[in-house]
């Protein structure tokens, strides 16, 4: 397959935003795909290579510039194999090889391909084949139940093995996946709530849990094996020796624990998502402590199935209070909030209401799971904008973020390219070119003029902008039309948000 054929499919996805259309689309490009080109077609249109480092970053990606070519005739199996070579480049002389290599490839690419595939090695598409619609179009690929794919990602963790090796062997194949213990499965989601009330309202009698500001962690124990892994599924056993020996200390020979991880103090005290996401090894004062809320395997039975409530009841025989979540059972909206508050006040990062008869759904937003967070916002000036790619290409996109410094001029705080809608990105895109200062590559500095409201979820230390700190999952909320850039927000103010 041709990999014009990829990135026309991939162009056509980003442009629709009906998910039936989106599945559609898809379907038809995998019964399209040799079995030997399975693994690589469905990694491309998940957005990754099949490669988990290629050893080039944004900068190399988009620095290197070259005249594309007029017409298609790159194959997928080329792009991986070329892809391949760069990612096993290694060292004296390997930068300029692996640049090299990447500007003979998009010399050989169309400005679309070229496009796409910068957005694929950096894992920026955002072309909207999310892994749920994935599953969907999989499923239709192969004509079967689109829970028949879900159930064998959920087990083996890994949607694109999963489909390549159904869509190169045939359907029969997804019967084969099962869990094992010491093989991640990818984490269950929550959706977003206005409120813990509003959110036991909806569910009726739930268990509303505090929310770790920590470090997701799956546990595995076999006997005396432990493996500890991420949301992402990457394995950090040798990171965390303090979580594999209380793994060792819990009472039973086989499970799959779901948890955070919270960096605590000499003092016991937890300390900030900052200090839990370095993992601070044993040894200099600080331990990665892992809380847990849900039980997927113990002791030879698959616990995915059964309901919340039924889990709970498993992981309460074995694992101690001290070392669960917190939390209440509760049907009285009251209650719920009063929890919330009460959790925020104490320095969690919000709750999370659970449905006490909803299965485990690995790698899915389900609706059991409702997540509460406080909302702070900020009015700051914006300094500047980057080109946007994929879907966004034309469109002035990532925004770069300023406060209101000590000396009344304007400090760096991050960037952000949430909560754009298309109708703002070709406003903003308009407005910003009116004010435009000067350039520098893909970024367009504008002068100081206009000023968005933006959402946050904390601020967090940090030595890459000038004011030390960066807002955490910053998205807009909208224009303040009303206001100047000498009424934004103050570093100061942002600063008071540091725990």
């Amino acid at each position: 397959m041709q990999l014009s054929e990829i990135v026309d499919t991939s162009d056509a996805v980003s442009s629709t935003s009906a998910r039936s259309e989106k599945i559609g689309l898809l379907s038809d490009l995998l019964r399209r795909l040799d079995p030997e080109e399975a693994h690589i077609g469905v990694s491309f249109l998940a957005g990754r290579p099949t490669q988990s480092k290629l050893g080039v970053g944004p900068a190399t990606v988009y620095g290197v510039n070259v005249e594309p070519a007029s017409s298609p005739s790159l194959e997928i199996t080329e792009v991986d194999a070329i892809l391949e070579e760069i990612a096993q480049t290694s060292g004296d002389g390997s930068r300029a090889r692996r640049e090299e290599l990447l500007g003979d490839l998009l010399r050989r690419s169309t400005r679309g391909e070229q496009d796409y595939l910068r957005g694929l090695m950096v894992r920026n598409l955002r072309q909207g084949a999310l892994e749920g619609v994935m599953a969907e179009a999989i499923a239709s690929a192969l004509d079967v139940d689109a829970t028949r794919v879900r159930r064998a990602a959920m087990l083996e963790g890994d949607l694109v093995g999963v489909a390549a090796r159904a869509l190169a062997l045939g359907a029969d194949s997804l019967t084969t996946a099962s869990m094992e213990v010491g093989t991640p499965i990818q984490p269950m989601l929550a959706k977003t709530a206005s409120s813990a009330g509003s959110a036991v309202e909806e569910l009726g009698r739930a268990v509303v849990e505090q929310k770790l500001d920590g470090l997701r962690l799956q546990v595995h124990r076999k006997g005396d094996s432990v493996s500890v892994y991420t949301r992402n599924l990457r394995e950090i056993t040798a990171d965390v020796p303090s979580v594999a020996a209380s793994a060792l200390r819990l009472g039973a020979e086989s499970f799959i624990l779901d948890g955070e991880g919270l960096v605590v103090g000499p003092d016991g005290s937890p300390l900030s998502f900052q200090d839990s996401m370095s993992r601070p090894n044993d040894g200099v004062g600080y331990l990665l402590t892992a809380f847990y809320f849900d039980v997927l395997h113990l002791n030879g039975v698959d616990l995915v199935d059964a309901p919340l409530g039924d889990r709970r009841r498993a992981m309460e025989a074995f694992v101690p209070a001290a070392s669960r979540v917190g939390s209440i059972v509760t049907d009285a909206p009251e209650v719920a909030d009063a929890y919330f508050e009460s959790s925020v006040s104490q320095g969690f990062e919000g709750v999370v209401v659970k449905d006490l008869a909803q299965p485990y759904e690995a790698g899915r937003r389900g609706n059991g799971w409702l997540k509460v967070k406080p909302t702070h916002t900020l009015d700051l000036v914006i300094l500047a904008a980057e080109w946007g790619s994929g879907r966004r290409q034309g469109w002035l996109s990532n925004l770069h973020l300023g406060a209101v410094g000590p000396d009344g001029g304007l400090v760096m705080l991050g960037k952000t390219f949430k909560g754009l809608t298309d109708e703002m990105l070709e406003w903003q895109t308009k407005a910003f070119l009116d004010i435009e200062d000067h350039r520098e590559g893909r970024v367009v500095f504008l002068e100081p003029e206009i000023v968005y409201e933006i959402a946050f979820d904390g601020v967090q230390r940090s030595t890459r902008y000038p004011g030390g700190v960066v807002l955490r999952f910053a998205r807009v909320k909208g224009v303040r039309d009303d206001k100047g850039p000498e009424e934004a927000d103050t570093l100061e103010t942002v600063r008071s948000f540091l725990r």
